[in-house]
């Protein structure tokens, strides 16, 4: 059961010193609590909707499982329980349980904060390879491309997106949400129920800043090339440059800053 992404409100509005009342639209933001069978793991704060595919994007990037044979039995959310998703991983399945437990809540701005210690915020994992390569023209139409689809986003002003495209520039899903890392799970995790991955062809475009988490994200997803709208952080530099994948900022407006990975840019 998915619930709207909007709240529909009588607000007041100011033009200059006059004040009205005016109709206007708000994007949710709900705590989700994820589950592995009975035990809570995680909550994070996200904008209702394709709750499973953030509970196995999330599951995914957080290096829980691999693929999605790795999770048995998915249920939730129903209406006495309508935050709350359910996880059975397949029988034998072992991982490091504090690489993901929490000592409390992440916000929508940060899929980090709730890590117990900073060795787990790290991947283990190798650097991307291939030869997929993409031009600079392709890439200065993809901004239009995920505005076009942002429904939610056109009503509310309010959230983030994460969009993937094909080599063709074909924009295959896009997800939004509140937390900029929850729209990159939804994302992958779409691509992941779709049995998709690896999504080493594809590229990944976030409408905000490239954070370290969004590059984690997007390595687990074998994803070699990330650009987002707006700036990159050091961080997100600094894996980029180690995974060899290639890091796109402020790309709008026919012009971009290649951070790491400038190989795959074909000017």
């Amino acid at each position: 059961m998915a619930d709207s992404p909007i709240i529909l409100g009588v607000f007041a509005k100011a033009v200059g010193t006059r004040l009205s009342k005016e109709d206007d639209r708000v994007a949710v933001e709900e705590p989700l609590e994820l589950r592995l069978g009975r035990t809570p793991v995680a909550v994070t704060m996200r904008t209702p909707g394709d709750d499973r595919e953030l509970a196995a994007g999330f599951l995914l990037t957080e290096g829980i499982i691999r693929q999605l044979s790795d999770i048995e039995k998915m249920t939730g959310p129903v209406r006495s329980l309508r935050n709350v998703i359910s996880v059975k991983l397949r029988r034998g399945l072992r991982f490091r349980r504090d690489r993901l437990m929490r000592h409390f809540y992440a916000t929508s701005s940060c899929g980090l904060c709730g890590k117990t210690t900073l060795e787990s915020i790290h991947v283990r994992t190798q650097p991307v390879s291939g030869d997929f390569k993409v031009s600079l023209k392709l890439l200065y139409s993809l901004p239009k491309h995920l505005r076009e689809a942002q429904d939610t986003f056109e009503e509310t002003g309010g959230l983030h997106a994460a969009a993937l495209f094909d080599a063709t520039g074909t924009l295959l899903l896009l997800r939004e949400d509140v937390g900029r890392h929850n729209a990159v799970d939804k994302a992958v995790g779409a691509a992941l129920m779709r049995n998709q991955l690896p999504l080493d062809r594809h590229i990944l475009l976030v409408s905000g800043r490239a954070s370290f988490e969004i590059m984690q994200k997007a390595l687990v997803a074998r994803i070699p090339v990330v650009a987002a709208v707006s700036a990159p952080s050091s961080l997100a530099v600094a894996l980029a440059r180690k995974f060899k994948m290639t890091l796109i900022g402020f790309l709008r407006n026919g012009r971009c800053n290649i951070y790491a990975g400038e190989q795959r840019v074909l000017g």
